[in-house]
């Protein structure tokens, strides 16, 4: 703060703690080690920290805009290509997360909007509860029996049985 203060125009009580005075005229050791670390340590790592942050701000790398190509799945692995079924499994893991984030999108739209609306939730949310209610049949249709420990074949065979059973009604159906 200056020293030239105007008193009068900020009013300070006076302190009680009474103003040391020097009586040696040795530096004080901890300014002396302060401005030692200052210009040793801490300048020096600052200044390459700095230079880090300016180089990484010229060359962004989005870590999280990584693309997958598409593999054929599971259906049109050849027998015993081992690396097909690891990638084609890997695939299927990708599309149940993007299934699973799609459905909590949804789930969170309707939360909003019930919000939103409060008592007229009913009336003004109705296509909100009923996109939710095909998207979670959709999901149920394909992931819902699986499990923790779903795979991709357990995926394909249900849905392979699933098929069939809808021949099947459909052949009833027809007769």
């Amino acid at each position: 703060m200056p020293e030239d203060r105007d008193w009068e125009a900020y009013k300070v009580p006076p302190t009680r703690t009474p103003v040391s005075e020097r009586t040696t005229s040795v530096p004080n050791p901890i300014t002396l080690f302060q401005a030692v670390y200052n210009y040793v340590i801490d300048a020096p790592v600052t200044f390459v920290r700095e230079w880090i942050e300016r180089q990484q701000a010229k060359n962004k790398f989005y870590y999280y805009h990584q693309k997958f190509r598409r593999v054929p799945d599971l259906s049109q692995c050849l027998e015993g290509d081992y690396l097909c079924f690891f990638e084609a499994e890997a695939q299927w893991r990708r599309d149940r997360m993007v299934d699973q984030e799609i459905v909590e999108i949804i789930r969170e739209r309707l939360g909003a909007c019930k919000q939103r609306e409060g008592p007229n939730q009913f009336q003004n949310c109705a296509k909100e509860v009923e996109l939710l209610a095909q998207v979670t049949k959709a999901y149920q249709d394909r992931y819902g029996d699986l499990g923790v420990h779903g795979n991709a074949r357990t995926c394909l065979m249900k849905q392979k049985h699933r098929m069939m059973e809808e021949r099947k009604a459909q052949a009833n159906a027809s007769e």
